[in-house]
């Protein structure tokens, strides 16, 4: 009886391996040009896909602490960047969650995007791109406490 149930379990281990961390959680974005932390992400799983919302933002005394996205359009146009979902529809596909879409909220912009859990689930890959994934940019958030 012992023997029929290692298979199960030796299988499962190796499925969730394969398939890496999840990225479900919170994750501290940086800033590409200063190196500082930007924001935290909130993100979940919602009927097999990935979300994301602006859960804080990291302001100093001189900024606005509850800024809005001003170059949004439509009816995310002047909402405030705290609770915008900035990820959206991600689903999984391997070790990486793609077919979805990312806010840039500093633009206004909304990219197709990808993202994967690195570095033993301590990093998220965000990689936002415009068409094919060659034209885009990669940001790495870190996992937050």
């Amino acid at each position: 009886m012992k023997k029929l149930l290692i298979l199960p379990i030796l299988f499962i281990t190796y499925a969730a391996w394969s398939y890496g961390a999840s990225p479900v959680g919170k994750w501290k974005t940086i800033d590409d040009k200063t190196g500082e932390a930007k924001s935290i992400i909130s993100i979940w799983e919602e009927d097999g896909k990935i979300f994301g919302v602006i859960e804080k933002l990291f302001r100093k005394p001189e900024q606005n602490p509850n800024p809005l996205c001003t170059k949004c359009k439509g009816k995310l146009r002047n909402k405030p960047i705290i609770g915008l979902t900035i990820l959206k529809n991600l689903k999984q596909d391997d070790n990486e969650w793609n077919g979805g879409t990312v806010l840039d909220p500093e633009d206004g912009k909304t990219y197709k995007c990808k993202i994967e859990v690195v570095e033993d689930g301590t990093k998220l890959k965000v990689r936002g791109f415009i068409g094919v994934s060659v034209l885009g940019r990669t940001q790495y958030w870190h996992r937050a406490e």
